[in-house]
């Protein structure tokens, strides 16, 4: 009752005003990581057009709860999280602008979220700062209204190291354990491997420290999240190590491969890096990627000498765990490999631009402290500018070509080819998405079916064979009517033709 004394029995204070709700107080505290998030949303809209059309692996995992086409083949690395994640969309409608609003707004409040979890351990401006930072990387603004799981490995890796933290420094934090199961469930959920890699550190540090509510909390989540892959593993796959072999078999046998210049080229916007040739980008494209471990490296020697090295020794850590399988043990790159660990190392990069812009300064320094802020927002600044650029480059040059395989599909209902259908061949996965057709492989990592199989497929329903331009085509297709159309040449039957 103390606590109400100036507050009158019709809700009102003495003073005439109305006191402020536990909502309101909350919103008030969350306003700049909320702010944030809401740019975060709002620049996704606007920059990554809705209408880009669905990427390859998108159209992978829509298909599999989409009504508008056959499921695709299901390779031994997927995980079915991202599926189910945008299921109440794509199981009643095919409206991919309707998709990416959905998953534009949903990934703004993750964000907001995952930083709300960090609260009370660092300063609300640093947060907010870290949530710019990683909200305006052009892979994070390219992938966030996208049907792709990494992005939401990495919001849930940032708020289960914040959860972790809660949970051992109180044991008593009922909310900081649920919230650490479900991080790590969303991450097992979307990728159950990079969910391991992720937590390695918690899961050390909880067995060393003794955490065993912590630690339990994390393994309930990150079992989970993966159980349904693993029984699937058992259910299709021929058993749990036989699904990891073939696994490591698609993303090109894990083991010592030197990927670190692989992810520098990928900077320049390239979507997959595989083989990953070709000249480095401009310098101004990549010279974030050298700050981000320094700043990152200052940050936890800012906080040693303040005594408070667990939050952010911690996500730089799991930062570095979670990177390390995607620069020193796959053959190829991807940017979107690492966020996870762009989302984790925002948080210790963020204290330290925070302490360059004020702590290290002394009030009687006020030019040096006007230089310093001069030059840290300069630097901001300039990030944004090459970030947007990219950004812009990406995103105009991927919707050429997802409008490229929508005008194939156009072509192949002109010649007949219309569901139901059977595409082999080139980009035969994502062309079958958008003409509602399945699609199969009698080779490769996505070999699903026979030459008996499509032979068979060819007498009951149209077929058609993708091959690039001055390719042969495969030996079932020799006899059938051609077209060329967009640097392919398109092979095709249909019952009543055939």
């Amino acid at each position: 009752m103390a606590g109400s004394a100036n507050v009158t029995l019709t809700g009102t204070r003495r003073d005439g005003r109305r006191p402020r709700s536990g909502v309101s107080r909350m919103f008030r505290g969350n306003r700049p990581p909320a702010a944030v998030a809401a740019a975060f949303t709002l620049a996704q809209l606007a920059l990554v057009r809705p209408g880009m059309g669905l990427g390859w692996d998108e159209t992978v995992y829509v298909s599999q709860v989409s009504g508008h086409a056959p499921a695709a083949f299901f390779s031994a690395p997927r995980a079915r999280g991202i599926s189910l994640l945008v299921a109440p969309v794509t199981s009643w409608s095919s409206s991919t602008p309707l998709l990416r609003g959905y998953l534009a707004v949903l990934s703004g409040l993750a964000l907001f979220l995952a930083l709300r979890a960090w609260r009370g351990l660092f300063p609300v401006r640093v947060l907010a700062l870290a949530g710019g930072l990683f909200a305006s990387l052009w892979v994070t603004l390219f992938y966030g209204p996208q049907a792709m799981p990494n992005y939401w490995v990495a919001v849930g890796a940032l708020a289960a190291v914040a959860c972790f933290l809660r949970a051992r420094a109180d044991r008593a934090d009922r909310a900081a354990l649920w919230g650490l199961a479900a991080s790590a469930a969303l991450m097992a959920w979307m990728r159950p491997t990079d969910a391991v890699w992720t937590t390695l550190p918690l899961l050390a540090v909880a067995l060393y420290r003794r955490h065993w509510r912590p630690l339990a909390a994390l393994l309930a989540g990150l079992a989970a999240g993966a159980v349904q892959w693993v029984i699937e593993a058992y259910v299709s796959y021929g058993g749990l190590a036989q699904r990891l072999s073939d696994a490591s078999a698609i993303q090109g046998g894990l083991g010592r491969h030197l990927a670190v210049a692989d992810q520098l080229r990928s900077l320049g916007g390239r979507a997959l890096c595989r083989p990953c040739t070709g000249e480095m980008p401009h310098p101004l494209v990549t010279v974030w990627w050298f700050v981000l471990p320094v700043l990152a490296l200052y940050g936890l020697a800012v906080a040693v000498r303040a005594r408070r090295t667990a939050g952010t020794l911690l996500p730089s850590l799991c930062a570095a765990t979670a990177a390390f399988p995607y620069l020193f043990m796959i053959g190829y790159a991807a940017p979107r490999f690492l966020l996870p660990a762009y989302a984790l190392l925002a948080i210790p990069v963020a204290g330290a631009l925070v302490h360059l812009a004020t702590a290290t300064v002394t009030a009687t320094g006020r030019v040096r402290r006007t230089a310093v802020v001069g030059l840290v927002a300069a630097g901001l600044v300039a990030h944004l500018a090459v970030q947007i650029a990219v950004l812009e480059h990406t995103v105009a040059r991927t919707t050429a070509a997802h409008r490229d395989w929508a005008r194939t599909a156009a072509e192949l209902h002109r010649l007949g080819v219309r569901p139901p259908c059977l595409l082999t061949g080139q980009d035969a996965i994502p062309i079958a998405f958008y003409a509602g057709c399945s699609s199969a492989a009698t080779s490769g990592h996505n070999a699903n079916t026979t030459r008996a199989g499509i032979e068979q497929a060819a007498l009951r329903t149209p077929v058609a064979t993708l091959v690039p331009a001055g390719g042969r085509p495969p030996a079932y297709a020799r006899s059938w009517p051609s077209t060329a159309f967009g640097g392919l040449r398109l092979y095709h039957v249909t019952p009543a033709a055939g």
